[in-house]
């Protein structure tokens, strides 16, 4: 009976014909009932027509061949990541946050109990499982509020910063209420907020927290007509005395090299005040910077740039790429004797409000092998002591921060860690302005949802209270400050029955040894000498191996 039903009508045309029927029927029952068949008639009426849509359009086949049918599959792929969130995965399954993590960022940020009763829910016995060691004699920290002091010996306006800020967003990337919030969180906290390359809108500086001003290729808030940095209009920004630090941003972990296009009709009369671009012109950020073209030329910009900012710290963040291009900048540094006053080691799992996926998976190092390259080169030429640190990518818990600390790192900036303190679900519709909490749309019906007082104070929590835990395992470990944290500090669980300490898994620099010899470290042996600090180009070895694939 069904093969012969389905050879006059097939199977995938059942729900779309059942549609037309009870059309039929709710008409004749409309004629002959009563009039309250209306509202049915004219629903299997809609779902009739578009039926005969689904058939008729030539784009989307499986619409073709199962209409009506066909929308129900968009809908549950529509609301499939809500279903995978909320019902399916795991509590440390990180996608790319886990419930767990989410979890202590809104208990901390909501000043709620953060506590875990009965025990652990991860495997100890997993290879990559890490901790720390504690001692038999803990120490009492009085203080949680561990700062850094950040400037070399050319910065005459050293800034005290905290070992835990607010990392690149830029407004636009996230709304003028989300800017607020932190900035305001950041002010109560004392620590800083970094623009993005975005630069200084009027939100930044509405409350008066403590700002790290990042300068991208695009070079907004410090630009001329052509998009060329214009000096005079830096200075003018850089004496505000919001702004403690200047940042120039080589690359993200997100996207490296890669630029970006915000289109004419999202860049509002704000976005041009801030930025310095045109109302409604497309917005250009290339994908690498005009004012300097080789490594040299990159640090006499720094220096141009201290000298432009009054003395404030002067720095770069970068993710690592190719490894002659950083030994480069460090021999750059010896050559001239221009030294950076920070560096921002920013990893390949960084997030961003839109990246091509290939860029987003797999281009730029992860932030502990490129962390880790960055220190042991510094070390080895004895430049360490001159030139902070920070590190950004995935760092959201005391944990997190201690282990980056001990790898490398003076400080950690996050910046979802900080969305998720304002309210941030991960829906992961930052691209779509349809952001349901708020925090990245440039819709004013939405934004008015996240509340300015509330999420401040929320983000200010998130900050103080992770802080006490930091304080809290340093005490455990027996130490009194985050700079007395190295690699002897953190072990890991290699396999089911090998454990090692940073220390002994990985190879670390010692004092001076670039300036007599190369490291037993592949990457220094390969890379160290060939680099140049007159070019970024790659090295004569490295191109010998691309001609051998050529013909």
């Amino acid at each position: 009976m069904l093969q012969r039903l389905d050879r006059i009508v097939p199977q995938r045309y059942h729900a779309w014909v059942l549609c037309a029927i009870l059309t039929g029927v709710c008409l004749l029952l409309l004629l002959t009932v009563s009039t309250l068949w209306l509202w049915p008639a004219l629903a299997f009426g809609a779902l009739t027509l578009i039926g005969l849509v689904d058939y008729l359009q030539p784009s989307q086949a499986i619409r073709r061949n199962y209409p009506v049918l066909a929308h129900f599959r968009f809908f549950f792929e529509y609301i499939r990541p809500e279903i995978r969130q909320y019902f399916i995965e795991a509590d440390s399954e990180e996608l790319p946050f886990s419930r767990a993590q989410r979890s202590i960022i809104y208990q901390r940020s909501k000043q709620a109990l953060d506590k875990r009763p009965f025990g652990t829910q991860l495997n100890l016995y997993e290879p990559h499982y890490e901790w720390i060691n504690h001692s038999i004699a803990p120490v009492h920290i009085e203080d949680h509020d561990f700062r850094i002091a950040v400037g070399g010996p050319a910065c005459t306006r050293p800034y005290s910063a905290s070992v835990f800020n607010i990392s690149a967003m830029s407004f636009g990337a996230l709304s003028a209420n989300a800017i607020l919030a932190l900035n305001e969180g950041a002010r109560r906290g004392s620590f800083f907020h970094d623009t993005g390359e975005g630069s200084i809108s009027r939100h930044h500086r509405q409350n008066g927290g403590d700002l790290v001003w990042e300068i991208g290729s695009g070079y907004f808030g410090c630009r001329d007509a052509k998009g060329r940095f214009d000096g005079a209009r830096f200075a003018e920004n850089a004496a505000i005395d919001q702004v403690k630090m200047i940042e120039i941003k080589l690359s993200q972990g997100a996207k490296p090299g890669h630029g970006g296009v915000l289109p004419g009709a999202k860049v509002s009369p704000e976005i041009a005040e801030a930025r310095g671009v045109p109302v409604g012109i497309d917005c250009i950020s290339p994908a690498r910077h005009s004012a300097f073209a080789t490594p040299i030329e990159l640090l006499e910009f720094i220096a141009r740039l201290r000298e432009l900012a009054g003395g404030k710290p002067v720095g770069f963040k970068l993710a690592i790429g190719h490894p002659w291009e950083w030994f480069a900048i460090v021999k750059a540094m010896l050559k001239t004797g221009i030294t950076p006053d920070f560096i921002v080691v920013d990893g390949g799992e960084g997030g961003t409000g839109a990246a091509p996926l290939e860029f987003t998976d797999h281009v730029g190092a992860p932030l502990r092998e490129g962390l880790m390259l960055v220190h042991n080169t510094l070390v080895g030429v004895n430049l360490r002591n001159r030139i902070c640190i920070g590190s950004s990518g995935k760092i959201v818990t005391a944990f997190d921060i201690a282990r980056t600390i001990a790898t490398g790192a003076d400080w950690c900036n996050s910046a979802r860690g900080f969305m998720f303190a304002l309210g941030c679900l991960q829906a992961q519709t930052c691209h779509t302005g349809h952001c349901p909490t708020g925090v990245t749309t440039q819709d004013p019906t939405r934004m008015r949802a996240l509340d300015v007082t509330d999420k401040s104070s929320r983000v200010h929590q998130f900050h103080r209270n992770t802080l006490i835990a930091l304080k809290e395992m340093l005490g455990a470990a027996g130490l009194n400050h985050p700079h007395d944290l190295g690699p002897e500090h953190v072990i890991r669980r290699v396999s089911a029955t090998d454990v090692r300490s940073l220390a002994s898994l990985h190879h670390w620099a010692r004092p001076g040894e670039l300036l007599t010899g190369v490291p037993d470290h592949p990457v220094f042996k390969v890379f160290w000498d060939v680099a140049r600090a007159e070019s970024f180009a790659a090295p004569s070895t490295t191109l010998s191996l691309r001609g051998s694939k050529m013909h």
